[in-house]
């Protein structure tokens, strides 16, 4: 049944868009590890891993499009779910090291014995464990996201006003894990991983499986969506983004629909979070930026919001200029970005993807639309047929 529900949610762009997913999630690893340095092919493990980190953003920004493309959420907090996620991995990983550390305990990480913890926090149970670690990744920005919503969406708080206390929470969170005796590693965050399911986490064979997985994880993902905005609940989500008065005058628990979305995409950031941390190897309450957040926001709004693919396509595109212009003009950077975003919103409003489907759809349109004195000329030659 779900697979069903699932396959029927695929149109013709977003099978291809999986397709190109999977597609990549086999050949970037098969032409890292089967060609060797000089074959032609051959794709460098950092070039393999820094892509592998854009794929986490795309799978973070296909998560804010799902509120705020779909449903109207303008959500500058998404960038807690990710952290959040990536502390639940990070967390597993450090336990992962063991004696191995610089001060060699077998239980409690580096910086607790550093700052002379004498055991480990009741939270760090289980973490030992990767299921324990991935049901939290879930659990843990899930359960943030419906006591947030829980409360916001029933008190009714729309526009700018939910915007700035999304905002507010991730600041929040972000002075909160800076604290050294909240048990998170404080400024310093937590880093040299070692391990992750038993294999070498620098090995190239475990960077190009961590790879494959974000792009099936981001694959599967932009099915889910799909599959949410296209149903029947996906249509009320558009009424309740277009008219949420008309809507919740028609009968539906606007809040509810709210609030089903909002946790859903808070655990896709969990993911997407999870899979950034093993691949970068380092995760601080830098994360929790709200800068970060109002980023997401940006990669959204220049692929395209409400597209799906836009948002993926935005999140790489602009994470790849970055890179590229931080190494130019480092001191530009953050000009520059303000300048994409000014000059998106005022010639493309739709974002790239939006504006493409919308020429593509007016074209079609003049296309398909018969003249009127072609249509005449129809009609008497016909006529003269007849006779």
């Amino acid at each position: 049944m779900i697979t069903a529900f699932l396959l029927r949610s695929l149109d013709r762009r977003i099978t291809i868009a999986v397709a190109l997913l999977l597609a990549v999630a086999i050949l970037v690893p098969v032409l890292n590890l089967a060609t060797g340095p000089t074959h032609p092919l051959h794709v460098p493990t950092y070039i393999m891993a820094l892509f592998g980190k854009y794929l986490t953003y795309a799978l973070l920004a296909l998560a804010l499009d799902l509120v705020w493309g779909f449903c109207g959420i303008l959500s500058l907090g998404h960038g807690a779910f990710f952290a959040l996620g990536g502390y639940a991995m990070g967390m597993y990983l450090m336990r992962q090291i063991g004696s191995r550390g610089v001060y060699g305990d077998p239980i409690l990480p580096d910086f607790m014995v550093f700052l002379n913890w004498k055991e480990l926090p009741w939270f760090w149970y289980g973490f030992d464990q990767f299921w324990f670690a991935a049901l939290m990744v879930l659990l843990v920005p899930g359960l943030l996201a419906f006591v947030f919503g829980w409360f916001a969406f029933r008190s009714r708080v729309n526009g700018v006003y939910l915007s700035i206390i999304t905002q507010a929470m991730t600041y929040a969170l972000l002075l909160a894990f800076f604290r050294n005796d909240m048990g998170f590693g404080g400024n310093n965050g937590m880093t040299d991983f070692k391990d992750i399911l038993g294999f070498n986490i620098q090995a190239d064979g475990t960077r190009a499986s961590l790879f494959a997985a974000t792009a099936i994880f981001l694959a599967l993902s932009l099915t889910i969506a799909s599959a949410i905005v296209r149903s029947k609940f996906g249509k009320v989500l558009v009424g309740v983004r277009d008219a949420e008065s008309r809507t919740r005058f028609l009968g539906y628990r606007v809040e509810h629909f709210k609030l089903f979305t909002f946790v859903v995409s808070a655990m896709m950031a969990g993911i997407a979070g999870a899979l950034y941390v093993p691949q970068v190897g380092i995760i601080n309450p830098g994360e929790f930026a709200p800068a970060n957040s109002i980023e997401v926001v940006i990669w959204t709004a220049v692929g395209g919001r409400g597209t799906l693919i836009g948002p993926i396509i935005g999140a790489i595109l602009v994470n790849g200029g970055k890179t590229i212009f931080t190494g130019l003009f480092p001191e530009f950077w953050l000009f520059a970005l303000g300048g994409l975003f000014v000059a998106v919103t005022l010639f493309l409003p739709k974002g790239i993807v939006g504006t493409i489907a919308h020429q593509l759809g007016k074209r079609k349109a003049v296309t398909d639309a018969v003249p009127p004195a072609a249509e005449e000329d129809d009609i008497e030659a016909k006529i003269q047929a007849a006779e």
